[in-house]
């Protein structure tokens, strides 16, 4: 907690900071993002635990990226040990993405490690329009990429595709791991 914060007052404070910026109303997100009026205000209110979905669709509704609403402000030199760091776990399948660097003032990229169990698959929406997915596996093997054509990635492999089309992630092995880092237009 570099801010002293726990992480879902981070997040309700991110989500009301970038609604305001936007300008619209908690009705016009829910709308925007398919998610109940009800739960954006328990996320706002910081009493709400979101998933790394809901994370996602706030963000793309936004239009900002998913580390704007989990990544606090950081200093100069930082370390992440493993284990650290905000992450976010998927609703749909036993996949974690831990935020490890966002984008700065000017640049436009965000870097996670992904930890993963077999099992069901995380098939991620479209995010904001322009953005493309760099993948590096480090352990196990993964089923990756675009969802109708994934490719099987053993350590070692780089695969880069739109962010912006439907995609997938699948753990073959149990402690599959990896970077991505995600590339904003």
């Amino acid at each position: 907690m570099a801010d002293g914060k726990p992480p879902f007052e981070r997040i309700a404070a991110a989500i009301r900071r970038e609604r305001d910026r936007a300008g619209i109303s908690l009705t016009e997100l829910a709308k925007r993002s398919g998610l109940a009026k009800s739960t954006l205000s328990q996320l706002e209110s910081g009493t709400g635990n979101p998933s790394l979905e809901t994370l996602w669709a706030l963000g793309v509704a936004l239009g900002v990226p998913f580390s704007r609403l989990v990544d606090p402000p950081r200093p100069a030199v930082q370390l992440i040990r493993a284990g650290e760091g905000p992450a976010a776990h998927s609703g749909q399948a036993h996949y974690t993405a831990t935020l490890l660097a966002a984008s700065p003032p000017g640049a436009r990229r965000d870097l996670y490690r992904i930890e993963a169990q077999p099992g069901e698959s995380r098939r991620s929406e479209p995010h904001m329009p322009g953005t493309v997915e760099h993948l590096l596996i480090s352990t196990g093997r993964a089923l990756a990429g675009p969802v109708d054509e994934p490719v099987e990635l053993a350590p070692g492999d780089y695969l880069s595709y739109p962010g912006d089309a439907p995609h997938v992630f699948t753990a073959l092995d149990p402690d599959t791991t990896g970077a991505i880092v995600m590339e904003h237009v």
